[in-house]
């Protein structure tokens, strides 16, 4: 199953994205003699293989349905199986973004983790380029090789375990950009640095949860030579779309005159309470008489108008919560003379 390509129908061993909802997606691997169960009802494997991806997918109760989706970089990010914290779709398009990435691009990451961004890397750079990802972690780096396998990536991927920090890329004078998503990236910066492209320019990100891993690694960064140190962080912010009457000239002057006229009814109740218990008594009565009629006289003459029509407005959040981490971008510049 290719994350790559794209095939038009479901097939005997593919992955499928089980869509029922954006919050409740799985991911379903076609054998032919399983059945998947939600709560929906009962879906048979048989049944889906040979449909057509973007199929509606009804159970057998006719209680719900479901669509067959076509797995994609985006949809396994919010599918994945997760074993360390990962990067969602705002940051890697950002990222993917700023550091430059096209076909051909040779891109170096760490770590792994769970291989969200890794899969949007190798998309990014396929058919020409090639990501190198190390992950430090034994067990993570062996199921991440596993899926890179799977999902046809692995000419496109090569992932070692690694402790990076310690013992560099083992990478020199090769890769365009560099991608560090780890808890000290300041003390991989150097080997990063060796394992660029000397004869070109090359853009560096690091990934880091804290303001002062942020410090420590725009210091690193510029004692090695980097430049264009820059800082983002990204926010989302979701528009609530909502519909409000629209009013003109006439309607504004009647809302007006209306406000004016309890305006001036409460001022004549304020007035009325410097006079004497019996006039209060008395007033009252002529003003509930007063106002009755005054109300069979409004309700007879009022003319009947049709509502406004509405217009469509959308509304942002006062406050636009935090997230997750800091994305740390550098430049490096090529070296253009011999250093020996």
């Amino acid at each position: 199953m290719s994350f790559i390509g794209y095939k038009k129908f479901v097939e005997e061993g593919d992955l499928v994205v089980a869509y029922l909802s954006r919050e409740n997606m799985t991911t379903l691997i076609m054998d032919s003699k399983a059945t998947y169960n939600n709560k929906f009802g009962t879906f048979k494997h048989k049944e889906m293989i040979g449909k057509q991806y973007g199929t509606k997918m009804p159970s057998h109760n006719g209680k719900g349905f479901m669509y067959l989706l076509h797995p994609t970089p985006e949809l396994w990010t919010q599918v994945l199986p997760h074993r360390t914290q990962i990067l969602y779709l705002a940051d890697i398009s950002f990222i993917t973004a700023y550091l430059d990435l096209k076909p051909g691009s040779i891109v170096l990451e760490s770590g792994t983790g769970s291989g969200s961004i890794s899969h949007s890397f190798a998309r990014t750079i396929a058919p020409h380029g090639h990501l190198y990802t190390f992950e430090y972690h034994e067990e993570r780096a062996k199921i991440a090789r596993q899926e890179f396998k799977d999902h046809g990536l692995s000419d496109l991927i090569t992932i070692e375990c690694r402790d990076v920090c310690k013992n560099g890329f083992g990478i020199t004078n090769k890769v365009h950009a560099v991608f560090l998503d780890l808890p000290a990236p300041w003390d991989a910066i150097p080997a990063a640095k060796e394992a660029f492209k000397r004869t070109r320019m090359g853009k560096i990100c690091c990934f880091s949860p804290c303001i002062e891993q942020v410090q420590k690694t725009c210091t690193s960064l510029n004692e090695n030579g980097f430049v264009e140190i820059k800082m983002f962080e990204c926010l989302l912010r979701y528009h609530e779309v909502k519909t409000i009457p629209i009013y003109t000239v006439t309607d504004a002057v009647a809302s007006i005159k209306t406000q004016q006229a309890k305006k001036r009814k409460r001022k004549e109740q304020e007035d009325g309470n410097e006079i004497s218990e019996e006039l209060i008594i008395s007033s009252s009565n002529n003003s509930n008489r007063e106002s009755a009629n005054n109300s069979s006289v409004s309700s007879n003459s009022k003319v009947k108008q049709d509502a406004p029509p509405n217009l469509y407005v959308s509304k942002t959040p006062t406050e636009t919560k935090g997230h997750t981490s800091y994305m740390t971008f550098a430049t490096y510049l090529p070296v253009l003379y011999d250093e020996q």
